[in-house]
């Protein structure tokens, strides 16, 4: 058996004992934290997730927090998109870039006050990348992480134990929305949000000596609708097309090849990260686009890659595959293809695995 060795830079969650405890048999290294990715039972966790409710540890999307009088400008410098008319509340997906427009995060910002916000973060130091911008333009604001641990329950059935908690407003609660509350004396904040498609919502615990009881809290009240413990799931977010940043990017991918740019705001004006380049990027067309791969051999390889498969088509190599995995819905295996745009769905390549060239179709994304 191979183990990974504790250390300070591998942070255990506030809900990590409860995983263990349910039964956790795998995890990943995640914004240099534990991020559960298996209980034993792939399949199980998926049909939960698709048509139940599932629990899952996601403290590993850390808070990078902006506060102070000019929070709201070192917000919007780092955002390509328009975020002046933000409410208290309210939350937006942000592709944020480097100054040549490449993706270098997909966070969900949160407007948490007048003078603060959250960047809720993909996997890789934002901290660091904030407090360089804001010490070099001499903004007046603080950069801290704040004491928060994200909670997800996703599934089509999400809605209603979070009713059975929180109480009927949740219903009327928006997408990225979200609103402070307390459960049995937990102050959490309550974001209709989630890494899957299938609907769901997030606790924002506000303090992370409860997450065991926060944890059992849930897990009691979702008996009833046979709540289970499942982690951000391979399968679905394939299916469902969702970006993975850092696993389906590189260190080349601007939001337009990754289908992110419709979260860009190109008529926005002023000094903001990566906004010139990204307007040039569109004016010269993106070189590569994302699409999905169906393998044509209903046996062939679902394993998780480790690292990205080259396509080829016409004898070329086109691009790569940056995922594969097995769909439950399609029974194939699946993955998405970062590739030239010369090639359109509808097209059969090649793809280079471990065991060698494999027939795949390119598709359209999302595939269910």
């Amino acid at each position: 058996m191979i183990t990974i060795s504790p250390s300070a830079r591998t942070l255990r969650s506030p809900y990590y004992q409860s995983t263990v405890d349910d039964g956790v048999v795998s995890f990943t290294l995640y914004n240099s934290m534990f991020l559960p990715t298996g209980f034993g039972d792939p399949e199980g966790e998926y049909w939960r997730l698709r048509n139940g409710v599932s629990m899952w540890d996601v403290a590993v999307q850390r808070e990078v927090q902006l506060k102070g009088r000019d929070a709201a400008k070192l917000a919007q410098i780092l955002s390509p998109r328009d975020i002046s008319k933000m409410k208290i509340g309210q939350g937006k997906y942000i592709p944020l870039c480097n100054h040549l427009g490449v993706l270098i995060n997909d966070p969900v910002l949160l407007k948490i006050d007048e003078d603060c916000y959250w960047f809720s973060i993909a996997d890789s130091d934002i901290w660091s990348w904030a407090r360089a911008i804001n010490n070099e333009r001499q903004l007046e604001v603080e950069i801290s992480e704040p004491q928060v641990a994200p909670l997800a329950i996703q599934g089509p059935l999400a809605e209603k134990l979070v009713v059975d908690l929180c109480g009927d407003w949740v219903s009327s609660l928006k997408y990225f929305w979200f609103k402070p509350a307390e459960i049995e004396g937990i102050p959490i904040l309550v974001a209709r949000s989630g890494y899957s498609k299938q609907g769901g919502f997030e606790f924002y615990l506000l303090d992370k000596k409860l997450g065991s009881k926060l944890w059992n809290v849930v897990k009691e009240a979702g008996q009833k609708y046979d709540i289970g413990p499942g982690c951000p799931n391979l399968s679905e977010r394939v299916e469902s097309g969702l970006l993975s940043f850092g696993g389906d990017s590189d260190h080349t991918t601007n939001p337009f090849e990754v289908r992110l740019g419709d979260y860009v705001d190109l008529k926005l004006e002023g000094d903001i990260i990566g906004l010139p380049a990204l307007k040039k990027i569109l004016e010269q067309g993106p070189k590569r686009h994302q699409l999905g791969a169906i393998f044509k051999e209903q046996d062939a390889s679902s394993y998780p890659i480790f690292e990205w498969m080259t396509i080829y088509h016409d004898g070329e190599p086109i691009g790569s595959l940056t995922n594969r995995t097995w769909s439950y819905q399609l029974e194939r295996s699946i993955g998405f293809a970062l590739v030239s745009r010369n090639v359109n769905a509808g097209e059969e390549v090649l793809i280079e695995t471990e065991a060698g060239m494999k027939a795949s179709e390119l598709v359209e994304l999302p595939f269910v």
